[in-house]
């Protein structure tokens, strides 16, 4: 399936940015080019650090898709920056996209929707004990892709995650961690949405035991299975919770909602991703594929909504 683009528009993907998930970005953003060129579209692809507002304007476009992954751009400050332009742009405005990136705000908010998440707590640095008993996981509260996750069995475990985390603030000074209690020898699953409406369910079995940065974006030994074989009213229980969540995030146009499902087949909200990959072994895209819309469509179908909703 493939859409046609009116009057030829002028479509800038941005790629890049200084986050930690730089080069999954830059992966990302020429597979969406490289797919709005398929679809017709007159495409301009920019790898950036950061860019400013006037830099945005000299460009002569009429959408922006941008394609980064990660606090500044995803998490609300770049879309500062294109609000203020006043070109359509694919994604969540920077309301949604900064409580979406603060994993805590973001369990908050599933509460008020009525979707049951893992108990949490910052992390206080100077703690001598968990905060959560073990089996726990630390992990950065505004990062993604498993960047600097922790999965802690023991005090041991807790002891190295503390001392990782203390090294990690060396060159991030403004990291704040949290700990979640963990879902041992449960199932990922995740359910993208376009436009308010739910994918098919993706579940994924990593080769090693987490399904780290390595897993997601390196590593080909990575099971991905849409539609997976569910006990009755799962699959539309997650697809439910995920469409709740997004809506009282304020998610626009795309996101993805992570889950672990545990031995007891209780589903746990993990996260809500407002700008997920378009790589290879990217989700969002497979998801849609089964549904039957393919790569060029996808994009396509993103700038349409960008259009729509200027």
């Amino acid at each position: 399936m493939t859409d046609q683009p009116p009057n030829h528009t002028r479509v800038l993907v941005l790629g890049g940015g200084p986050d930690s998930e730089r080069e999954v970005s830059l992966e990302s953003s020429k597979g969406v080019a490289d797919a709005l060129a398929i679809a017709g579209y007159r495409v301009r692809r920019e790898v950036i650090d950061r860019i400013s507002s006037s830099e945005l304007r000299a460009l002569a476009v009429d959408v922006i898709f941008p394609v980064l992954h990660g606090p500044w751009g995803e998490g609300g400050p770049l879309q500062d920056i294109l609000a203020e332009v006043g070109r359509p742009f694919v994604g969540c405005r920077a309301a949604a996209a900064r409580l979406a990136m603060d994993k805590m705000a973001t369990k908050l908010a599933a509460l008020r929707a009525g979707v049951p998440t893992l108990p949490a707590a910052v992390l206080n640095i100077h703690d001598d004990e968990p905060p959560i008993p073990l089996p726990a996981v630390v992990k950065p509260i505004h990062e993604g892709s498993s960047v600097g996750v922790h999965i802690c069995r023991s005090r041991q475990d807790w002891d190295r995650a503390m001392s990782a985390v203390l090294d990690a603030r060396k060159s991030h000074p403004a990291r704040t961690s949290m700990v979640e209690q963990a879902v041992l020898g449960g199932r990922e699953l995740t359910v993208g949405i376009l436009d308010g409406q739910p994918l098919p369910v993706i579940q994924i079995e990593s080769a090693v035991e987490f399904y780290d940065y390595e897993a997601k974006y390196k590593r080909d030994d990575t099971r991905y299975t849409p539609d997976p074989t569910l006990k009755g009213g799962l699959r539309e229980e997650l697809q439910r919770r995920a469409v709740a969540v997004a809506r009282e995030v304020g998610v626009r146009h795309l996101c993805r909602v992570d889950f672990l499902v545990d031995k007891d087949d209780n589903p746990w909200l993990l996260e809500v991703n407002t700008m997920p990959g378009f790589t290879s072994h990217s989700l969002v895209p497979m998801a849609a594929k089964h549904a039957g819309l393919d790569f060029p469509f996808l994009t396509s179908k993103l700038v349409q909504l960008a259009l729509r909703d200027a």
